[in-house]
């Protein structure tokens, strides 16, 4: 069988009577032409996921009928990215791979060298990048996204993490360890913005465990550094 189409359905939305609109209705039907009938895959970003069949569509909506259902479980070594706040042209580069790489979270935060001030809220646009990026690659969990003020307030959501790493361009920073970044208990990676942490920075969080590490010779682009990590994580992961 072809691969079917898919959906998002956001959790509170699914139930009985299951029914798709907004967007991901007006693509489905005015964009596909799908037809009552048509059976289509949906998934709540929170690790649900069933195919369903087209029972009604509407001016604005679409009737759906559960065929069967299934249940992915959370990722079983949850990464956080916490990268500082930087531009909004490869910030989308970023969610896509965050997405595809299996990322539980990616936390922005404001750096001393952020370009811009990091919104209070995340963006109806975030969350879409991330809904077409788990269309694309079939994925059924999304990264949870949070904004936070500073580095103090990125310590204390890290509190409780079994792993905490900084990756810092410093010189004697030693090269990450893939082992790190996937525990059981979670591990949270921070990653400068767009030229980098500030020494006083770095102090905060080294002053909290965090542990210093390098990813390489070369001075990496925030987007490279976290494709970088998440195929580390990916790669250690897989392994265990």
């Amino acid at each position: 069988m072809s691969r079917l189409n898919s959906f998002h359905l956001a959790p509170a939305l699914w139930r009985e009577p299951f029914v798709l609109d907004g967007e991901e209705a007006r693509h489905l039907t005015r964009v596909l032409r799908a037809r009552v009938g048509d059976t289509v895959r949906l998934f709540d970003g929170r690790g649900r996921w069933g195919f369903f069949r087209i029972e009604r569509i509407g001016k604005r909506d679409a009737g759906l009928g559960l065929l069967e259902e299934h249940a992915e479980p959370a990722p079983a070594f949850p990464l956080v990215l916490a990268v500082g706040w930087s531009k909004g042209l490869r910030r989308g580069f970023l969610l896509e791979k965050a997405v595809e790489l299996g990322a539980s979270a990616v936390w922005f935060w404001q750096a001393a060298r952020s370009q811009g001030e990091v919104p209070e809220d995340g963006k109806e646009a975030w969350e879409r990048q991330l809904i077409a990026a788990a269309k694309q690659c079939g994925a059924v969990w999304l990264p949870e996204i949070r904004t936070f003020a500073g580095p103090g307030d990125v310590v204390r959501a890290a509190e409780g993490m079994a792993s905490k790493v900084l990756c810092w361009e410093r010189e004697d920073a030693r090269l990450v360890d893939p082992d790190a970044l996937a525990t059981r208990q979670g591990c949270v990676a921070v990653l400068g913005p767009e030229g980098g942490l500030e020494d006083r920075e770095a102090r905060a969080f080294m002053e909290h465990g965090f542990t210093p590490v390098g990813l390489g010779p070369r001075i990496l682009r925030f987007e490279t550094a976290a494709t970088f990590v998440l195929s580390l994580h990916l790669w250690a992961a897989s392994g265990r």
